[in-house]
């Protein structure tokens, strides 16, 4: 369907009808190459970070554990504490 309504944009703007494919096509590919260039760029950057902190890793994968503890030990005591009063 996008597709569809791209391809009248091109004719309202004026593009012969026989280009039309070409310049879909061409979206379409510039579309995908951008996206693949995105997570290029995300996974190189993951890739340098992980490097940059690889001394810290150890101890950093502890972290998200004892937050979700902490938030569900707090929900625990505050709905405890509602039950009792």
């Amino acid at each position: 369907m996008h597709g569809l309504g791209f391809a009248s944009a091109l004719i309202d703007i004026g593009l012969p009808q026989e280009e039309i494919v070409a310049a879909l096509l061409m979206f379409n590919v510039g579309v995908e190459v951008g996206q693949i260039a995105f997570i290029g760029v995300v996974l190189a950057l993951g890739w340098l970070l992980a490097r940059a902190l690889q001394d810290w890793l150890a101890t950093l994968r502890w972290v998200p554990t004892y937050m979700i503890g902490s938030a569900a030990a707090f929900w625990c005591i505050e709905r405890s504490v509602g039950l009792l009063s």
